[in-house]
């Protein structure tokens, strides 16, 4: 028995905030907060290639984000919650430290399946599809709905004393908030066919969000994103082009056998960096990264609903999705449609 991604679906909050709106928000609060810094005008845009993101509303939790995405992947596929043997929270974000964010989201589907969470920052989603893809496999559940809220608004940082702080917090000016959703399912054939991971461990101290664990349980400065995007950029390159030359070795496949290729998108140049490194065709991208900014583990789902949409790929299409994440994170899905 194959694991088919039968359905996806990606949910974008209405409300967006220009790159030059982030930056006079940074000069206003740091005003306010009495540092006199203000950003180099359109240094965002520039930097990441980002002209907008999105926000949730205040009454929002990534929860909602993640059920409206689902309600969408169940309606396509003309499926009631009650249809479903298994969710599968797979967010960077969390609505509450207890319980798992998974519970939320079936209530507020109406959901009676068992549930849980996966994290692993902007692999998340691509984790909960690699284990949603062993279980339907080894007979476990028949059924499986993968999900993503990411709300990472909540958690950058606004009042900056100077340059070297708001360098430290610059990945928070890329991020967007975002739901996303997929359907796995049982089936004779097709669906996903290869999938690996790997991780440089060594370097989970170049990108963190300290607050809410046991380090820092209660600290408001721990509370925002802070991290290096060059040393970053240096982590993920340690990792090497193996896993992703491996699975196109181990498959006789090469890029071009893909409709689509998904990847993880932070900014512009690092994308194209990475699409060169893996000499990834530039026809085969989806590129949403300048109109809805970096959705973290949002990114993979939101760029295959939106090939599916837009009719790059259909049934029976070969995708591919490669993913980049905090820890550092390397992972690889080959599936058919």
């Amino acid at each position: 028995m194959r694991a088919r991604i039968t359905a996806v679906a990606a949910h974008l909050p209405a409300r967006t905030v220009t790159s030059a709106e982030v930056e006079e928000r940074v000069a206003a609060e740091s005003g306010a907060a009495g540092h006199p810094y203000r950003p180099r005008p359109t240094i965002v845009e520039r930097m990441t290639g980002i002209r907008v993101r999105h926000v949730m509303r205040d009454d929002e939790q990534a929860s909602d984000l993640a059920a409206a995405a689902a309600r969408r992947v169940l309606a396509g596929r003309g499926l009631a919650p009650e249809a479903v043997d298994l969710l599968v929270f797979g967010s960077a974000s969390q609505d509450l430290v207890e319980p798992a964010t998974a519970h939320i989201v079936a209530a507020k589907l109406g959901a009676r399946c068992p549930v849980f969470d996966v994290k692993n920052a902007c692999n998340s989603f691509l984790n909960g599809l690699q284990v949603a893809d062993a279980l339907v496999r080894t007979g476990q559940h028949e059924r499986v709905l993968v999900c993503t809220g990411e709300s990472p608004s909540r958690a950058i940082r606004w009042s900056v004393r100077d340059r070297a702080q708001f360098a430290d917090a610059f990945a928070g000016y890329t991020l967007s908030d975002g739901g996303a959703a997929a359907l796995v399912e049982a089936a004779p054939d097709g669906g996903i066919f290869y999938r690996d991971f790997a991780a440089v461990s060594s370097a989970w101290r170049v990108g963190t969000l300290p607050g809410g664990g046991s380090m820092h349980p209660r600290d408001p400065e721990r509370t925002y994103f802070s991290g290096d995007g060059r040393r970053l950029k240096d982590a993920f390159a340690a990792g090497g082009p193996e896993l992703f030359d491996t699975a196109l070795e181990k498959t006789g496949l090469g890029w071009d056998d893909f409709a689509v290729v998904a990847v993880h998108q932070v900014t512009v140049p690092y994308l194209e960096a990475t699409r060169a490194a893996l000499g990834i065709p530039a026809d085969r991208l989806v590129v949403t990264l300048p109109e809805h900014g970096n959705l973290a583990s949002a990114s993979l789902p939101l760029q295959l609903a939106t090939a599916l949409e837009r009719g790059r790929c259909r049934p029976g299409d070969r995708v591919a999705l490669v993913g980049l994440a905090g820890g550092i994170s390397l992972g690889v899905v080959f599936a058919e449609l």
